[in-house]
């Protein structure tokens, strides 16, 4: 009736006799069996080296994937070579000279034949920027004098978005135009106006 019932039961971990069915262990059966101690059959893992694949497999692989490689850095030498070979034009900024904003090279990349129909788009396009210009300047003075403000942001905004938008939808495709159609034509053995105007047309659409 004395007995301590919180007081540890003494096991000792060295002694041969059989642990009683009622008596305590310190690591409990259900731990033991799941993390595998004391186990008779435990399945041991071999790590297989890779000596599954022969020596000359693997020389015979790398072979075709060096010769892979050379074939495909030969065939983009060859490639950078008929590049440069063509002579097809780039599109460096080059205009205005004091501040290049754009690429314009009549004399080099436009045929002669086709130069001065280019020379005349190209001024019709300055008259546009000149007279947007100067529509921007008179109305400045036309503020200054009393006028409204109104005018003053229309006439910018409308030079603002117009010089920029005139070149990029109008003047740059009909260059691009000129100077690709009418190289294909000069190539060409009996160039003629009807293949010119549905060269053009195939550009615009």
């Amino acid at each position: 009736m004395n007995q301590n019932p919180f007081a540890e039961e003494e096991v000792n971990p060295f002694s041969k006799a059989d642990a009683a069915p009622g008596s305590k262990s310190r690591i409990p059966q259900a731990v033991a069996n799941t993390f595998g101690f004391g186990q008779k059959h435990d399945a041991t893992v071999d790590i297989p080296l890779d000596s599954t694949k022969d020596p000359k497999k693997k020389a015979t692989e790398l072979s075709n994937w060096e010769s892979d490689l050379q074939r495909r850095e030969q065939d983009i030498k060859r490639r950078e070579q008929a590049v440069a070979g063509a002579d097809i034009p780039t599109d460096d900024r080059n205009w205005p000279p004091f501040f290049p904003i754009i690429h314009h090279d009549i004399a080099n990349e436009i045929p002669v034949h086709a130069q001065k129909l280019q020379y005349l788009a190209f001024a019709s396009w300055l008259g546009l920027v000149l007279c947007l210009t100067f529509n921007v300047i008179a109305v400045i003075v036309c503020w200054i004098k009393g006028g409204g403000v109104k005018i003053f942001f229309l006439a910018t905004i409308y030079a603002l978005l117009g010089v920029p938008l005139s070149y990029v939808l109008w003047y740059r495709p009909l260059y691009r135009a000129v100077r690709y159609i009418f190289s294909l034509l000069a190539l060409s053995e009996k160039p003629s106006t009807i293949k010119c105007f549905s060269l053009l047309a195939l550009q615009f659409n």
